[in-house]
């Protein structure tokens, strides 16, 4: 993780600074969790004070929305990739599922996209989260139309939207802390009412894209 410089004078260094951080803060989030991450361990992990990595970011929070963003385009392509030889509703659900049980610490950080990371944020940062947020709604959205003829209007956008929606809850019930695993593995019965993670996704995936059509109204 260490630069070859100490101090980022020229803005390719500055570039590869920011990268190193963001390198450092995504390894430490795959290990701990998002939320157990603070700007004191991103910046030891990169060896700097936490003034300096405020240089490159304003905040912890806004590192792990341009991770958010990366990690949302790399998914947004590979579902996009998936469903060109997709069809229909039930392929499609299966696409968005297996690209999301691909990436958990997308999963992870979608759970705390809204109540965590766009908070202690500049306005810019959020200007340029949410035009990327709606630009990927869309585009995926538009190839899911293309896949399930009987979606129109916003109906991708939507089922792109739900899903985001059902990770954000789904993720955290299969990732239980150590005393709740126990109490799981004491507890089959306990257990059994919270369901794995991609084949559930999946289904309320499928169900919501089944369910458009019938509600749409005037909202398309």
């Amino acid at each position: 993780m260490e630069a070859s410089f100490r101090r980022a004078r020229r803005p390719d260094q500055k570039e590869q600074r920011r990268e190193t951080i963001l390198a450092a803060a995504r390894d430490l989030a795959l290990d701990k969790g998002v939320a157990q991450v603070s700007l004191g361990d991103v910046a030891a992990a990169v060896g700097l004070v936490k003034s300096n990595v405020l240089r490159y970011f304003g905040t912890r929070e806004e590192i792990y929305l341009q991770i958010t963003m990366r990690d949302g385009t790399d998914w947004a392509d590979a579902v996009r990739d998936r469903l060109k030889s997709a069809s229909g509703i039930d392929q499609m659900a299966s696409a968005l599922a297996d690209s999301f049980a691909e990436r958990p610490l997308y999963c992870d950080l979608i759970g705390h996209a809204e109540t965590m990371l766009e908070h202690n944020v500049s306005l810019e940062v959020l200007h340029t989260y949410k035009l990327w947020a709606i630009d990927m709604y869309a585009r995926t959205g538009e190839q899911i139309m293309a896949v399930c003829p009987e979606l129109s209007g916003r109906d991708g956008s939507s089922v792109v939207f739900a899903a985001g929606a059902f990770v954000g809850r789904l993720y955290p019930l299969s990732q239980p802390p150590p005393t709740l695993a126990e109490l799981y593995a004491r507890e089959p019965g306990i257990a059994a009412v919270f369901p794995p993670f991609r084949p559930t996704l999946q289904r309320f995936v499928a169900a919501t894209a089944a369910g458009l059509p019938a509600v749409r109204g005037d909202s398309s």
